[in-house]
């Protein structure tokens, strides 16, 4: 796809610099760059100086010039970068200039886009680009790069060519039904199936190990005030973010501390003590906290060992409708209090884990069970995935499972032929091979403007 109009933007981040790069696509670029600079371009992918001049003919800015010509470019179009100075005045004036010789403002994600429809990115390699901007941990970067590599598309499209194999048993079937064979009786369309099945399987395990990269695990600490939850999110994070002390209250709002435990982003928070109060602005914090609590995908409800509570009668008291095991953690605190070892066990279905935050001890063994609880177990070739890469495989699970039914209890070809070809376009979502134009306007509007 050859657009006509020639976008400029910005590719460097926001603020003062010793670069500044203005990126250029489509097809004025290079004339484009010959009237910013009054001479010819260099050769392609070779450096070369130029000054950079205004209307007036004027120098605006002096930098270099390099030239990526179609289709060996990032985004399948002739590319050109002016490499200025790093200055946000100068490099607005500079951007302005290219506008003022006819290049358009590029949106949000817009050349990624036209590397996608230009063939030179499927659809999770351009958002492996986004991903590995906004990656936190080395972990994440080193799967984003994976993803920009093609790791996941292959794995995609190895199961593609799989079901479309598959596909074309099941037509023949149906088209040749004069045939001897009952092609849908002899076991080998259902082997195929099968195939298929543990093969979309294996991949989502893999994607949902790279959401739980990119997107983390939303945690939040609880419980009645002087429990020792802020004592906890230091021990967790490893520095004094939170403010302790013995004076009960102490943590009037809500404080979020993003970390990495084994490998897995963590959003850590500590929010105030839950409990009866007249004063207005722990009545505030109080009121965050609970809209914290109803956000979480993990929370941990921290009590006092020392004080003899019930931790499930406060969890009742505390979390009437997010009593789910696999939402909820019962941490007993200050074991050192007590003389009760650290340690993990079981409290009526729950998982009950005993430390002392101010002392640390059993602070490994509620990383570990908190990594664990998440399911987060990184591989070597893990690559990082979305929530809607996730949402595409349910779907092609679905219309798999609907495939095996119609197959196998009622014979149904054409009912098999459907279901495989709904589980296709499914699948096909993930690299961008069956995307609507919403879809493709959601994922690239997220980028940055110059990417």
């Amino acid at each position: 796809m050859q657009h006509q109009t020639t976008i400029a933007a910005i590719a460097t981040p926001p603020g003062r610099g010793g670069v500044g790069v203005i990126r250029l696509s489509g097809p004025q670029a290079y004339a484009i760059t010959e009237q910013l600079t009054q001479k010819a371009l260099p050769k392609a992918r070779m450096a070369g100086f130029r000054q950079f001049l205004d209307l007036q003919g004027e120098v605006l800015d002096e930098g270099l010039v390099i030239c990526f010509p179609n289709p060996n470019s990032f985004t399948g179009e002739d590319v050109v970068e002016l490499q200025g100075h790093g200055g946000p005045v100068i490099q607005n004036a500079l951007l302005a200039r290219c506008l003022e010789l006819g290049a358009t403002a590029a949106k949000a994600g817009e050349f990624s886009m036209r590397a996608f429809e230009n063939g030179k990115l499927d659809l999770v390699q351009a958002e492996a680009i986004a991903d590995l901007i906004d990656a936190t941990s080395q972990a994440a970067a080193r799967s984003a790069v994976r993803s920009l590599q093609g790791a996941f598309s292959h794995k995609v499209n190895t199961v593609l060519e799989k079901l479309i194999h598959l596909r074309l048993h099941v037509e023949a079937a149906i088209d040749f039904p004069e045939e001897e064979i009952d092609f849908l009786a002899d076991g080998k369309i259902l082997s195929l199936l099968q195939d298929v099945q543990h093969s979309v399987a294996a991949v989502q395990q893999s994607a949902r190990q790279g959401q739980l990269l990119r997107e983390g695990l939303q945690v939040v600490i609880a419980g009645k005030p002087n429990a020792g939850k802020s004592s906890l999110l230091n021990a967790l994070a490893g520095i004094e973010r939170a403010i302790v002390t013995d004076i009960a209250g102490t943590t009037r709002d809500v404080l979020h501390e993003k970390i990495s435990l084994n490998g897995l982003p963590i959003t850590l928070t500590d929010t105030a003590g839950l409990r009866e109060t007249g004063d207005v602005v722990e009545k505030e914090g109080i009121r965050r906290a609970i809209k914290e609590i109803e956000q979480a995908d993990l929370l941990l409800l921290v009590y006092d060992l020392s004080q003899g509570e019930d931790p499930l009668q406060l969890a009742r008291e505390y979390f009437e409708h997010h009593l789910e095991p696999k939402r909820l953690m019962l941490i007993g605190n200050k074991c050192d209090l007590t003389g009760a070892a650290a340690q993990i066990g079981d409290f009526q279905g729950f998982r009950h884990i005993t430390v002392s935050a101010k002392q640390e001890t059993g602070v490994q063994s509620l990383i570990e069970a908190i990594t664990a609880h998440a399911g987060f177990q990184p591989e070597e070739d893990t690559f990082i995935a979305r929530t809607r890469h996730l949402d595409a495989m349910k779907r092609t699970q679905h219309y798999l499972a609907e495939a095996h039914e119609q197959l196998v209890v009622f014979h149904a070809g054409e009912l098999v032929a459907e279901s495989l070809r709904l589980a296709q376009n499914a699948l096909g979502e993930i690299t961008g091979d069956f995307s609507a134009d919403d879809l493709l306007g959601k994922i690239f509007g997220s980028f940055c403007i110059g990417k």
